[in-house]
């Protein structure tokens, strides 16, 4: 039963994985990002509504949310008291860690956004963010989409609720990817991201939920079975 439920999101993200890969490779994320910009720059990049509400307040809630998750380890209320109190913890150490993946990897990114590109009236020239090392001459730092990861580190949720409430990890899981497309939509819209970013911070959040999910069914070994690897006493 356990491999049963392991095997499938691994498949997944072997899936996706490969679909990424794909979709780096028919550069449509200049394409894209053309459609909402101008040689004079995003015209959405400083609306009100997307700035203040949509990215700022999206932003404040999904931190209040974290709290939330937290303090319901303790004293859950409504649908947290569907969950055992490790399955809280999983459940709020894989938002907070998923979030952390994301700023991780954007802090050794040399990307820079598409508003940086000379193409939109900034400075840099594209590189993909696959260049490793490769300066575009922008400030960089731009990938994945941190904006999204709000909304996308929720998504690994599901799996702290697959076993004790199905059904609601099917509403979790698809509230937590709905929200995230649309906040990485309106960064696109706005030119602070493309929209490999964003696809790829959902992947990342996926997969770290994932792998705290096989570490607290399993343990370290498992996790090293899962990926592939030998135990530390074989040769």
């Amino acid at each position: 039963m356990i491999r049963s439920l392991a095997a499938r999101p691994l498949a997944w993200i072997l899936l996706t994985l490969a679909l990424l890969l794909l979709w780096d490779a028919t550069g449509l994320d200049l394409k894209l990002a053309a459609m909402a910009g101008t040689p004079m720059g995003f015209p959405w990049r400083s609306d009100w509504f997307l700035v203040q509400v949509v990215h700022e307040g999206a932003r404040s809630l999904s931190w209040l949310m974290v709290l939330a998750l937290f303090a319901g380890i303790r004293w859950p209320i409504g649908i947290l008291r569907l969950l055992r109190m490790r399955e809280r913890a999983q459940l709020a150490f894989t938002v907070l860690a998923s979030v952390l993946a994301v700023s991780l990897v954007k802090t050794t990114s040399h990307t820079s956004c598409p508003w940086d590109l000379q193409l939109f009236g900034g400075v840099a020239h594209y590189v993909s963010h696959w260049s490793w090392g490769v300066q575009d001459g922008g400030p960089g730092g731009c990938f994945p989409a941190g904006h999204a990861s709000a909304a996308f580190a929720y998504a690994g949720g599901w799996f702290a609720w697959r076993r004790a409430a199905p059904a609601v990890a099917r509403r979790w899981l698809f509230g937590a990817l709905a929200a995230g497309l649309l906040l990485g939509l309106v960064q696109q819209l706005r030119g602070a991201h493309y929209m490999s970013h964003t696809l790829w911070t959902a992947w990342i959040c996926w997969t770290v939920g994932f792998a705290i999910d096989a570490f607290v069914h399993r343990g370290p070994a498992g996790v090293a079975r899962l990926a592939g690897l030998p135990k530390l006493n074989e040769s």
